[in-house]
């Protein structure tokens, strides 16, 4: 053990010493000099399990779901795009409640297990869920809905649990928390990048019941990274006392999330979600109408998709090399205003102004897309690792779901609102004469936030840390690794 110690301090202060590549050789080199350095300091296993949690199964399996979701209710199920709007806030309901899910794998272990269980149960469930939508020949809608959400659940569990290892681990290192939610993004963007590419593919081949069965794939590599999980059983556990330990997490999270330095930016983070009304099925619909719309294929869309994912990317690298660092309110103010600017792009679109400038629709909506997506990712990111920050110590997990839970209930809201509104204006399967009034309607209420900037702190997020009366008291978290199979064995002799 202390041999272990010795060669893990001697491979720090060798990153420390090491200033990293220079010039062009930056370029190849940077980012595996990046990862190498993150893998010494958080250990290769947290790399490991971020990569697979958020690369492969959200970020490639949520490309694919999204895509396949699309056209799933859109020609399977022939719903209306206001109704698609109301399905996909129903079916992203788990990812709301991911703090019920944080309290459970923080205060209920399985079998002597906080992690490791849920990881494999969840997994197995996601895997259940694609199967019973890809194996069944008409399934009622309810059913469809239920399973869905039930693949959400599964996803939404294990997200969890690498939260709290990612929120633990800024507490512990903050001088990386801005690095950590930089490879969280990453991988998402590349998986989502990834995903998106072959996804309209896929559709077009197999069909979206045919792309539900793959998605079985990233549900199973949950499980997987339950049975790779090193973790210390917990002896003798009072379940009696499970009820004491809700009531003392519950009473903590509302002790932090009454302060002003966590609330105030909680709200804005909820309001700025909710006024940016979601229309996107109602563009979808539009994109693939034939009389209406620019009739684009399923592979069009996909790599339409995969532009945003390009530009997500973009903006996780443009904040981690060059934006990092300015003001969080600062930052705020010119991603808002430009969120809703870019918006106009897509009224543009609708209007058909591109053609007027002879700019065809295919490459001014890949443009509009990666652009939106690009501004997007930077509103976030500052958010994300501010998010990180206010978590207290003991219960990053549950804590960091729950503020991400704020910013998904904003999600819901944004879902519902955007459904209602085109509800109101009209916009069918096959009637899209308002669809640029609900896009005019979007784009105003993006920008309505600059007048709450003052809920949102100044400085650095990274230099903001939250302090506690407690938090002396406080034991610190079970430190989990994710390790091999052989290195597990290792460990019992």
């Amino acid at each position: 053990m202390v041999e272990e110690e010795n060669i893990e301090e001697a491979c720090r202060k060798a990153v420390e010493e090491d200033d990293g590549p220079k010039g062009v050789c930056y370029c190849f080199w940077g980012p595996i000099y990046w990862f190498k350095m993150l893998a010494v300091e958080m250990h290769w296993s947290f790399v490991f399990g971020v990569v697979s949690i958020y690369g492969i199964n959200q970020g490639l399996g949520g490309a694919l779901s999204r895509i396949g979701t699309e056209y799933y209710m859109k020609d399977v199920q022939r719903v209306q795009p206001s109704e698609a709007q109301v399905y996909s806030g129903i079916t992203s309901i788990p990812w709301i409640i991911k703090p019920i899910w944080g309290l459970l794998t923080d205060v209920v272990p399985i079998m002597g297990y906080r992690r490791r269980p849920y990881f494999i149960l969840s997994g197995m469930l996601g895997v259940v869920s694609m199967l019973f939508i890809s194996l069944h020949g008409k399934l009622q809608l309810v059913f469809a809905i239920l399973a869905l959400t039930a693949g959400n659940l599964a996803g939404a569990v294990a997200d969890v649990t690498v939260d709290a290892c990612v929120a633990q681990n800024s507490i512990s290192h903050p001088s990386r928390a801005a690095d950590m939610q930089s490879l969280c993004t990453l991988s998402y963007s590349f998986g989502g990048l990834l995903g998106f590419s072959i996804s309209g593919v896929f559709i077009h081949l197999i069909g979206p019941k045919g792309v539900f069965g793959l998605l079985t794939l990233p549900a199973a590599l949950i499980s997987l990274v339950g049975i790779l999980l090193s973790e210390p059983q917990v002896s003798n556990f009072a379940y009696n006392e499970v009820n004491q330990k809700f009531h003392d997490a519950a009473k903590s999270m509302w002790t932090t999330l009454k302060g002003p330095d966590v609330w105030r930016p909680c709200l804005y983070m909820y309001i700025s979600t909710t006024v940016s009304l979601n229309i996107n099925e109602g563009l979808f619909y539009w994109y693939t109408d034939s009389k209406e719309g620019p009739s684009f294929s399923k592979e069009a869309v996909g790599y339409i998709f995969s532009m945003g994912a390009i530009g997500s990317f973009l903006g996780a690298l443009l904040y981690q090399n060059v934006l990092k660092n300015r003001s969080l309110r600062d930052m705020l103010f010119w991603t808002q205003l430009l969120f809703g600017l870019a918006g106009m792009l897509d009224l543009m679109l609708v209007q058909r102004m591109n053609l007027r400038f002879g700019i065809p629709d295919y490459l001014f909506i890949v443009i509009g897309e990666a652009v939106s997506q690009m501004i997007y990712r930077l509103k976030w990111m500052p958010l994300l690792v501010l998010c990180s920050k206010l978590c207290p110590s003991g219960i990053e997990g549950t804590f960091f779901a729950l503020l991400m839970s704020i910013g998904n209930f904003g999600d819901l809201s944004s879902s519902w609102g955007g459904g209602l509104l085109l509800h109101v204006l009209n916009v069918t399967r096959i009637k899209f004469e308002d669809l640029w009034l609900a896009i005019l309607i979007r784009n105003i209420l993006r920008v309505s936030p600059l007048c709450l900037l003052f809920l949102v702190p100044k400085g650095d997020p990274n230099a903001f840390m939250l302090s506690t009366k407690d938090e002396a008291e406080t034991s610190d978290p079970d430190n989990i690794e994710l390790a091999s199979l052989i290195h597990s064995v290792d460990d019992k002799f």
